[in-house]
């Protein structure tokens, strides 16, 4: 990995130099677009509106637009604010774990320690575990001033950026004014219907399945040439199914769910009730073929049937 960032966590007194790594990766299959006819890249320019030239990276500049007027901001005036100056990962208070709600957090990364700043670091992480707290820090990345979430996991520091307050968005629901009546036996489907379900989480437990199939596909198609027939190579599994469900009560839907996973969950111990009990009346089997083997003399009198037209 490189690291992307590097400055240090400093709270007090205290300065631990740190450098930072992205901890996420992106798994998605890289497409393009390009021209169906002939396979040509579709290319964008940066063309200027003003003069119809082609710029170069270089001359682009970013710009605030009020609708009446544009200011340029160049990378020069973005370069000499303070808080993009600052190499620093401030820490501004240390709160406990259970309050940061999920919806804020945004990007993960690593932080690698410095050689010469170990035992700070090893120290920091220490506390952060014993105490059961989160850090939350103040820090400037790519031309942005960040919130962030320095928590522990595993024996590596991880700082997480976290989104706004005024970024997230209110859930302003009407459904969610009114309070329809739950019924004590809901809630009890309900329950018995999570604890079929239940389990712990194992993320390696879960693919992303559209770039596996995404990428088979493209496989195919680079062994077999142009074109591959999807349904050959998938099966049918790969069809969509068209058309919405059928709504149906949610009494009905709790019960069906929790008796549909009781018999998936008890299908193992019936299917081998049902061998021993074949293997204990085993002495059926000749009267089985005794009855089989009568059936022959059922022949003469469908014949008689099909002469009386005659």
């Amino acid at each position: 990995m490189r690291a992307i960032w590097t400055g240090a966590i400093t709270f007090g007194l205290v300065n631990v130099p740190v450098k930072v790594y992205s901890a996420t990766e992106d798994h998605d299959v890289p497409l393009h677009q390009v021209h169906d006819a002939d396979g040509g890249r579709i290319r964008y320019q940066r063309r200027c509106e003003i003069d119809g030239k082609v710029i170069p990276y270089e001359h682009i500049a970013k710009a605030y637009d009020d609708g009446e007027r544009t200011v340029i901001l160049t990378p020069e005036d973005l370069a000499s604010l303070p808080a993009e100056r600052s190499r620093e990962i401030t820490v501004v208070e240390f709160v406990p774990n259970e309050q940061l709600d999920p919806i804020m957090f945004d990007r993960s990364y690593y932080l690698e320690p410095d050689s010469k700043s170990l035992k700070a670091y090893a120290l920091l992480r220490k506390t952060l575990e014993d105490e059961d707290r989160t850090a939350i820090v103040e820090f400037a990345l790519r031309q942005k001033t960040r919130l962030g979430a320095l928590r522990v996991r595993g024996n590596v520091l991880v700082l997480q950026t976290l989104l706004w307050n005024d970024e997230i968005r209110a859930a302003d629901f009407p459904a969610l004014d009114s309070d329809p009546r739950i019924s004590d036996r809901e809630l009890q489907l309900s329950a018995a219907l999570m604890e079929s379900f239940a389990g712990d989480f194992e993320p390696d437990k879960f693919t992303d399945e559209y770039q596996v199939e995404l990428r088979k596909l493209i496989d195919a198609k680079l062994e077999e040439g142009e074109s591959v027939d999807t349904a050959a190579t998938f099966g049918e599994e790969a069809e969509q199914k068209k058309g919405g469900g059928e709504v149906i009560d949610l009494m009905e839907a709790l019960q069906r769910s929790v008796e549909r996973s009781r018999s998936t969950r008890s299908g193992g111990d019936e299917a081998a009730d049902e061998k021993n009990s074949s293997s204990r009346s085993g002495s059926a089997k000749p009267a089985a073929a005794k009855s089989t083997a009568k059936k022959p003399a059922a022949k003469p009198a469908a014949k008689k049937t099909a002469k009386k037209p005659a």
